[in-house]
């Protein structure tokens, strides 16, 4: 995904959640493959993004109560709103209590810069 081939790397993280979601004991990081996935989608396009997290949430419903769904929606209503102070809250909060790796902040400053006018960072 960071060599931006994000439909490529959409398809093999779906293919990888949804093997994940029926092993009980690897169905908890179901939830970070759909999140990646719905990231990717995101920069493709916002719409794509809503659609995916719709999607995932129905072939997975404890994704619905995750945080990672939750702040994905957050980031899709500021996204929406062209709320680039809204995003980066949303993100901040979310990274206090799990942090975000780098490969989930290059993504996130990606999205983030097509809201716009916006060249600040994510903290």
């Amino acid at each position: 995904a960071q060599l931006e081939q994000y439909q490529k790397a959409i398809e093999i993280y779906e293919q990888v959640g949804a093997n994940t979601m029926d092993n009980p004991l690897l169905k908890y990081s179901a939830k970070e493959y759909f999140f990646k996935a719905s990231l990717c989608h995101f920069i493709i396009d916002e719409l794509n993004a809503k659609i995916a997290v719709e999607k995932y949430e129905e072939m997975f419903p404890a994704f619905s109560d995750s945080r990672e769904c939750k702040l994905l929606k957050k980031l899709l209503e500021a996204h929406e709103e062209q709320n680039s102070e809204a995003f980066t809250e949303a993100v901040k909060e979310f990274d206090s209590i799990s942090r975000l790796d780098q490969w989930h902040t290059t993504l996130l400053l990606r999205i983030k810069k097509t809201i716009q006018g916006d060249e600040g960072d994510l903290k």
